[in-house]
């Protein structure tokens, strides 16, 4: 039963975000889509186990919620606005219109990003709605605890209806404002199905699959924006190489994946992108990302790999982002050309203490210098950090090969 049960909650997961934005359409109500929702999911996970998953799951949940939230309206319809609401359920009055792209999704990602909300509320919000991260996942990828999450969530959906914010996409005269804010959602969800950051599957491909459809309707709407272009050849880079990433239940680093693997249709295209933006010569964050992943996947082995090119490429980013983030990968980089000692130097100055990406990086460096002793200690700070089954069996299998 209990295997069932999660079967369920998988599926529910990956349509949560399609559910949630028809939903938005439809009612023009958050908190009655979420709602709704759960209770489609509560039904589901009483019928499915017996009757089976339906052929379109999506749609099963979405009629489900629908019909649930008809109810709740109706329930409620004395109060003057839910009594409007309900009879615009069946009103066939042509609907306004809601911007340039029929895409509900992606309606649903620039309402979030209003300006008339915060930034950090903005991106918490779509990670919730878009992506069908739980808070948990959200805080973790701000590295700040989950009562702030909820809080930031809460307080953008209380603006969002007290703003009357539009359920559409801006004309293409207001879509450069809200830009940095949707590149950025649409990167974090491409990451928790890059890596999840919860105990589930450890590779999330409807995330990725979905993060990487809007990318690309977004530069349908702005084919003259280099950051769109770089954001979706980051993609495609990063994507080309999942098929590589996991074997027997374990992460594979970069530098052990079988290359033959890798989806070179994508690398092509991701290349053609990177190409693109070079020539038009207004660089990015995201396309210097890009860029990296494009000598990454140049490279038909790690030790042909440009190192050179790399740190000079993180060097340019570091002006745009100096992040701590940012400059732990650049020192990846630098143990390749330098030696594991400079760059464990320069990975200790950085304020990352709980982040597992710094303490394997830490537990690496350590190993490479022969400091097992201290290595062993790393690898359980970075095993201890994260819930990725993948990555936890990957951490495991190094800390045991130590001396």
């Amino acid at each position: 039963m209990q295997r069932e049960a999660a079967a369920v909650e998988r599926v529910f997961r990956e349509e949560y975000g399609r559910v949630i934005a028809s939903l938005v359409r439809r009612f023009g109500d958050i908190d009655i889509a979420e709602e709704a929702a759960g209770e489609a999911l509560i039904v589901a996970l009483e019928t499915w186990p017996a009757s089976g998953v339906p052929p379109n799951p999506g749609g099963w949940l979405t009629t489900t919620a629908a019909n649930r939230a008809i109810d709740r309206i109706r329930r409620e319809a004395k109060r003057d606005d839910k009594h409007q609401a309900a009879s615009m359920l069946y009103d066939d009055t042509p609907h306004a219109p809601t911007g340039p792209v029929e895409d509900d999704r992606l309606r649903l990602l620039f309402t979030c990003c209003h300006p008339a909300l915060a930034e950090e509320a903005r991106i918490a919000l779509t990670l919730r709605l878009l992506g069908g991260l739980t808070v948990a996942e959200i805080a973790d990828a701000f590295l700040v605890p989950e009562a702030t999450i909820g809080q930031r969530i809460t307080r953008a959906k209380k603006k969002i209806a007290a703003a009357r914010v539009p359920y559409r996409v801006p004309e293409p005269a207001d879509l450069p404002a809200r830009l940095r804010d949707v590149l950025t959602v649409l990167f974090l969800v491409f990451n928790e199905g890059y890596l999840a950051t919860g105990d589930g599957d450890p590779i999330r491909a409807d995330l990725t699959g979905e993060a990487l459809r809007l990318a690309r309707v977004l530069r349908s709407l702005m084919p003259d924006e280099p950051e769109v272009a770089g954001l979706l050849a980051l993609m495609l880079l990063i994507e080309a190489r999942r098929a590589a990433r996991v074997r027997d239940g374990e992460l594979v680093p970069l530098a052990d994946q079988d290359r033959s693997g890798w989806d070179r249709a994508l690398i092509a295209e991701g290349h053609a992108l990177v190409r693109e933006c070079l020539s038009l010569n207004r660089p990015g964050r995201y396309q210097i990302l890009a860029a990296i992943n494009a000598v990454h996947t140049d490279a038909p082995t790690t030790a042909d790999t440009d190192w050179s090119q790399v740190v000079a490429l993180y060097d340019q980013l570091v002006q745009l982002d100096p992040s701590p983030i940012v400059m732990l990968n650049r020192a990846v980089a630098v143990a390749e050309i330098d030696g594991p000692q400079v760059a464990l130097a320069q990975v200790e100055q950085l304020p990352l203490a709980g982040y597992h990406a710094w303490h394997a990086t830490r537990a690496e460096l350590l190993r490479r210098l022969g400091r097992s002793a201290e290595a062993r200690e790393e690898y359980d700070a970075a095993i201890a950090a994260t819930q990725n089954t993948a990555e936890r069996a990957y951490l495991t299998r190094k800390r045991g090969q130590l001396i």
